[in-house]
């Protein structure tokens, strides 16, 4: 899972592929708890783009997508949101948002 900036989002929201990206900040406690998951379902789903955002760093990006609560997920394919959750989700939860979107 690589952290990306605003610069960079752009870029990697218009794959082909599902894109994952974990909007976050360093101080969130449940953010520290879903990051390791991530990272872990990143190693797993290699057809999946995962990458992390700090929202403390890129205000504007969290603003324009609406981001209000973190840890905030999205999924992105061909620039477009097709899926995501907010808050801490257990492993298999996250597994069945995953497959859902790659149906999409």
């Amino acid at each position: 899972m690589r952290k990306i900036d605003e610069r960079e989002f752009l870029q990697v929201i218009n794959s082909d592929k599902l894109v994952v990206v974990d909007f976050y900040a360093d101080w969130c406690m449940p953010c520290r708890f879903l990051s390791p998951l991530l990272e872990k379902l990143s190693k797993e789903y290699k057809d999946v783009e995962f990458y992390k955002i700090n929202v403390d760093e890129n205000q504007e990006l969290a603003f324009e997508y609406g981001i209000s609560s973190i840890p905030t997920v999205l999924f992105f394919r061909r620039g477009r949101v097709v899926g995501g959750f907010v808050g801490a989700m257990p492993e298999n939860m996250i597994r069945e948002e995953l497959e859902r979107a790659l149906e999409i």
